[in-house]
């Protein structure tokens, strides 16, 4: 067995003894100077090696967790797949619990949090309302924890594009807040100047919010951008209907 391995080993060894046996820091202390050796140093030597024995002890302890947070952050990609593979909405409410765990080892990285936004909203979806009372707060609170987590990734990353368009999309049809969306639309359609998807729903923000002159703006630069006769359509009819509006508000 390797090195760190015999480490990691033991470290496990020790977290399991203390819960067992309901071991004090004493006992625990006692067993990590029993592993490496050291009881009571003294003099200069002795002190400097116990000084370099622990710190292999702290660097190894730490690979293991970064090691357990990588392994999280892996599981919760599988069931990803998973629910996609299969259909099986259930598998992202795994994925979310996987991904929370990664988040404790990893608090700083950005596309673990767009995965809580992307879970939080699928669950948000099947979150019905069994009781038949005719509320929505589980649904509501999922919808939350999704805003919240693309909002931390793209604290952490600004141009984080799938966060942008992620946030984009949840207030445009989830939460009905498209003010809110036109902002981290606009920054998703800057990065990513040829993807229509963003397009079409920032322009329906511009409409939802009243600003027809940039909807219908958009919706021409759709048609000149896209090779695809359907999304053409789509955006000369939606044109249609903006500049329809329009005439009306006039």
């Amino acid at each position: 067995m390797k090195r760190t391995q015999l480490y990691i080993f033991i470290f496990f060894i020790s977290i399991i003894s203390f819960i067992g046996c309901g071991q004090n820091s004493r006992s625990i202390k006692r067993m990590q100077a029993l592993e490496e050796g050291v009881d009571s140093p003294t003099t200069i030597d002795e002190i400097k090696t116990a000084i370099e024995k622990y710190e292999n002890r702290v660097e190894d302890i730490m690979i293991a967790q970064q090691q357990i947070g990588i392994w999280y952050k892996m599981l919760g990609s599988r069931y990803i797949d998973q629910a996609y593979n299969s259909r099986d909405s259930t598998m992202y409410g795994e994925a979310l619990k996987a991904f929370q765990k990664a988040i404790e080892y990893y608090p700083a990285n950005p596309n673990l949090y767009y995965y809580i936004g992307l879970c939080a909203g699928y669950m948000a979806k099947s979150a019905l309302d069994y009781n038949a009372i005719g509320s929505a707060v589980q649904k509501y609170n999922y919808l939350k924890l999704a805003e919240s987590g693309y909002l931390r990734a793209i604290e952490l990353q600004p141009k984080y594009a799938r966060a942008l368009y992620g946030l984009g999309v949840l207030y445009v049809f989830e939460l009905d807040e498209p003010s809110k969306a036109i902002p981290y639309l606009e920054s998703f359609v800057e990065l990513e100047k040829h993807d229509t998807d963003g397009m079409f729903i920032l322009a329906r923000a511009y409409y939802s919010t009243y600003e027809f002159d940039k909807a219908v703006s958009l919706y021409d630069r759709i048609i000149k951008v896209t090779s695809s006769s359907e999304k053409k359509a789509e955006a000369e009819a939606n044109k249609k209907i903006v500049l329809d509006a329009a005439y009306v508000q006039q």
